[in-house]
């Protein structure tokens, strides 16, 4: 499986420059994964609620139809982040998309930040999709610092987690090191790069996206301050093999009746 990531910066609320911006960089390549950041159309410094309604959208609009129009000239499976609306909520989410339509959509467990005061908190359990017999679940950003997030997809059998994110904090990219190394299972993680300074804020993106191998091995690795778009080949049924040695394994190992997941 061809596995990649796109990492640039974004335009605070431009969707279609975002759009011919994440084009440009895909043309001609070809993949069976992609993952594009955290909100990569819309950018980040939200400074009300209103301004991130309007930029929200309900699944099957505009980015939704960008997606399955990238993932026809890529042939490949989609992972990116967007602004979900339903109702009167607002969610940092994610979705899965191939040029047939939206295969899956994950909402934003852990809020970090003032994403507590624009985003409602994932209601949903971490799904594992089937894609060309591969499966793939998602995260998004900060989920990253939470064990739980990683190890409950590793638990219903994932091998590539599409980890879309727009990283401030400097600590992400060697914890996916041990995400991956202590669940035997894939990551892409597609971060942002760039500054935005909007009202009170001012946030620097840490670049670096990086391709992680289930052993903890490094297998693509952006800069932190170039657009930069990456693939790599793996086999992902070396995520079904959790043992250690002849001796441990990472998951019949784990003492259930001392801890919950």
């Amino acid at each position: 499986m061809v596995l990649g990531f796109v990492q640039f910066a974004p335009v605070f609320g431009e969707k279609q420059k975002n759009f011919n911006a994440v084009e440009e960089l895909l043309k001609g390549l070809n993949a069976d994964l992609l993952v594009l950041p955290e909100l990569f159309a819309t950018g980040y410094a939200f400074q009300s609620q209103e301004e991130v309604l309007s930029l929200s959208e309900v699944p099957g609009k505009e980015t939704s139809l960008f997606l399955r129009h990238i993932a026809g000239i890529s042939h490949a499976t989609i992972v990116a982040g967007f602004i979900e609306r339903e109702n009167s909520s607002l969610y940092n989410a994610a979705m899965m998309v191939d040029a047939a339509g939206i295969i899956g959509i994950y909402r934003k467990l852990h809020l970090f930040n003032k994403e507590k005061l624009w985003f409602t908190q994932g209601d949903r359990v971490p799904e594992v999709f089937s894609v060309k017999r591969v499966k793939i679940g998602m995260m998004i950003c900060f989920d990253w610092i939470f064990p739980e997030t990683c190890r409950t997809l590793a638990l219903k059998g994932v091998q590539v987690i599409a980890h879309p994110s727009n990283l401030v904090l400097p600590w992400a990219q060697q914890a996916m090191i041990t995400r991956c190394l202590e669940n035997h299972v894939f990551a892409v993680t597609a971060n942002r790069i760039g500054r935005e300074k909007r009202g009170a804020d001012d946030f620097t993106f840490t670049g670096q996206s990086q391709i992680t191998g289930c052993k903890g091995e490094i297998l693509a690795y952006a800069p932190d301050d170039k657009d930069w778009v990456q693939i790599t080949d793996i086999n992902p049924t070396e995520a079904n093999d959790k043992s250690v040695n002849p001796y441990n394994d990472l998951f019949i190992d784990r003492r259930n009746n001392f801890y919950k997941l």
